[in-house]
């Protein structure tokens, strides 16, 4: 077996569709379900301290303007665009939560897209926000066991897709037959105000840049507690008399009821376990196993879901004496919204940007998944090939 190699990220690319969307123009986008403004958006908006974000939906006619396969081409573009051969490439990972098909998978989706492509190699990662670092690790391993030069890996999302007002139409329809307020649960309505759409795709490859700056991967360590926890985002099921039911197991009509499709997170377990599990559980196995120490930490890029979390982020490294400030950490979340398995490769592209990096800086990101509570973390060290 050959040695292993290092990796390197030598080319981030974001794409965001359309114009930022303001707080005040998401309902008229997305439409209001059962013709009713919600009753919770403001109080979920100042809670999430998102000011503005994305949807692949134009505000005037409110048809769909990407689907979530075309983001991630779009992304690829953008590593083309900075120079990026795609026949030096030989490997493609792909995450996304909610893929615009069953079958066949995203990644080859997304293959069929990009413009002049080779033959490659093609993984699709499923999931939710831990989809797109899966993808990333699957295209780290590749690089780094020497199968493959180069691989880029691409998460997108088009959350707006599923979360318009006239897919819920059955659901409220069934609730005025049953004499019930025409709205849908929390669990729904909560998510219409937290998610968007964008995509953001990495080139990595077995050498730094020769000029520039690049991140050297020292690891990225997944984890998941499903074993422990029960789920908490899910869509196309429903849990039905505290079983898991999934959308094939029912009818279509029970499947519309219920607006199966739709995604929904149980709030309450989420904010009770989420730090707890994806921060003090997941780093903790970290700080030994790689010897980590925050100190040496200079940049903390953390994708949370919400503004609701960060001084419960920060509670949670102090528990584990694992204190990083933040003033030290970057986050776009205010800006770019919560685009899921997306957000730390739109993050990682707007802090190489915008952020006056050097040589030997340690740059840790962390993405934890409420699905069924996973968490990942990725050590990342900036090289200078000037």
């Amino acid at each position: 077996m050959s040695a292993l190699t290092n990796v390197y990220i030598n080319r981030i690319a974001a794409f965001l569709p359309n114009a930022p969307v303001s707080n005040e123009q998401m309902e008229q986008v997305l439409g209001m379900v059962g013709g009713t403004p919600s009753r919770v958006r403001k109080m979920i908006l100042r809670s999430n301290a998102i000011k503005t974000r994305h949807y692949a939906i134009d505000p005037q006619t409110r048809e769909a303007t990407h689907s979530s396969t075309e983001l991630a081409v779009e992304a690829i573009k953008g590593l083309i665009a900075q120079g990026m051969d795609v026949n030096e490439v030989s490997c493609l990972a792909c995450g996304t939560s909610y893929p615009d098909q069953i079958m066949p998978g995203q990644g080859v989706m997304v293959h069929g897209l990009i413009p002049n492509a080779p033959p490659y190699e093609v993984l699709t990662a499923a999931g939710v926000c831990i989809a797109g670092m899966a993808a990333m690790k699957h295209a780290y391993n590749s690089v780094r066991t020497g199968e493959h030069l180069s691989a880029i890996a691409v998460a997108s999302e088009t959350a707006s897709a599923v979360m318009r007002g006239e897919h819920f139409q059955a659901e409220i329809e069934q609730r005025q037959l049953e004499d019930a307020k025409p709205e849908i649960g929390f669990s729904k309505d909560f998510l219409r105000w937290m998610l968007s759409d964008g995509a953001g795709a990495v080139q990595l490859s077995n050498k730094p840049n020769k000029h520039g700056l690049s991140f050297k991967i020292h690891w990225i360590d997944l984890i998941s507690y499903a074993n422990e926890m029960p789920v908490c985002m899910y869509a196309g099921a429903e849990i039905l008399d505290n079983k898991f039911i999934g959308w094939k197991n029912v009818s279509k009509q029970e499947c519309d009821n219920q607006s199966m499709m739709a995604v929904k997170q149980d709030v309450k377990l989420l904010n009770e376990n989420i730090v707890r599990c994806t921060v003090e559980n997941a780093l903790l196995r970290l700080i030994n196993k790689y010897n980590l120490k925050a100190e040496d930490i200079d940049y903390f890029l953390p994708h949370y879901s919400s503004g609701f979390f960060r001084d419960k982020l920060l509670e949670g490294l102090k528990n584990i004496n694992f204190e990083i400030p933040q003033e030290k950490w970057f986050t776009n979340l205010e800006s770019k919204g919560n685009t899921g398995s997306a957000s730390i490769y739109i993050i990682l592209q707007e802090f190489l940007a915008t952020y006056p990096l050097q040589a030997g800086q340690k740059v840790l990101c962390y993405i934890p998944e409420s699905g069924r509570f996973s968490s990942c973390f990725m050590l990342l060290e900036v090289v200078d090939g000037n």
